[in-house]
């Protein structure tokens, strides 16, 4: 017995492309509104939407015809919304470092005395005892929490809070006594 294989013409293909653009295209009002309540901003809404359309039209082989075409683009657009927020993020810090750095680097931007300060610093930071320095510079230089500086150093919090109470009273009164 022979089975038939039905046959599927270009028609019916650009027939059911044209359908799912029909839809795609009946949704964008929708989307409009996810997205600017997504977004906040008109802008970035209108971007986030033409990357979901984008999304969606490029990957139209993995929406399967009989769900739900409007539940499905909305996940697109939350994982996109997803994607660009942590985008932002990263490329904000690199940023904000990038711009840190070049004054860093530039002597014509720190003045001579802010030189010798920090110089200051470095030497009274140098003279404490291992474990204050080692506090200091992990919750006040690269800005850890007290809980996680706790865990890199394997102390309890209430000995990290107290190195690092005496070693800011001995930083202190070593930049005090300080000559610059």
């Amino acid at each position: 017995m022979k089975r038939l294989i039905p046959v599927v013409s270009s028609l019916d293909r650009e027939s059911a492309l044209d359908r799912f653009q029909r839809e795609v295209v009946d949704l964008l009002p929708r989307l409009r509104r996810l997205a600017r309540a997504m977004a906040r901003d008109f802008a970035d809404a209108d971007d986030l939407v033409q990357l979901c359309v984008e999304r969606a039209l490029g990957r139209r082989d993995q929406w399967r015809p009989g769900s739900r075409l409007d539940s499905w683009m909305f996940r697109i657009m939350k994982n996109a919304w997803i994607d660009e927020t942590r985008a932002r993020t990263r490329t904000s810090r690199v940023i904000e470092l990038g711009l840190e750095a070049e004054h860093i680097a530039d002597g014509r931007v720190a003045t001579m005395e802010l030189r010798l300060e920090a110089s200051a610093a470095e030497r009274a930071l140098a003279e404490l005892p291992q474990d204050q320095r080692l506090a200091v510079a992990l919750v006040l230089i690269d800005g850890l929490s007290y809980r996680e500086a706790a865990e890199v150093l394997e102390v309890p919090m209430g000995t990290l809070t107290s190195r690092l109470v005496r070693g800011r009273m001995a930083l202190q009164a070593r930049l005090e006594g300080a000559e610059i």
